[in-house]
């Protein structure tokens, strides 16, 4: 459902399910978890081909306004177009930006280094 771990001083959270909206609330409240106690280490969302939807997307979205909030910045990837596609039309414009990358490694490298600037 949800791993994490740090690269290049990246938090990286990989979702591979987020299917029904109880799920998609648990991982939120984890990802939130996880932001709040890495702050203000960079935040890298990977979604994995099973997490492709549109329950993923309402997930990453809610993930990018919280971390907005909290003043971190946020990345996220993800091998599907469409998804890439939705994501894009979706993103909050105001406040920090959302960027949407293909691969993970790009995405955090990316990341590190934008957060290192």
């Amino acid at each position: 459902m949800l791993s994490h771990g740090l690269e290049q001083g990246v938090l990286v959270i990989t979702v591979s399910s987020a299917s029904a909206v109880g799920e998609r609330a648990r991982i939120l409240d984890r990802i939130g978890g996880l932001v709040h106690a890495h702050k203000p280490a960079p935040v890298v969302i990977v979604l994995d081909d099973s997490a492709v939807g549109m329950e993923a997307v309402r997930l990453v979205l809610r993930a990018h306004r919280l971390c907005g909030h909290a003043g971190v910045l946020m990345s996220v990837a993800t091998h599907s177009a469409p998804a890439r596609r939705l994501l894009a039309a979706s993103a909050e414009t105001t406040g920090i930006c959302l960027v949407i990358h293909a691969r993970a490694d790009t995405a955090i490298t990316t990341t590190a280094y934008a957060a290192a600037a």
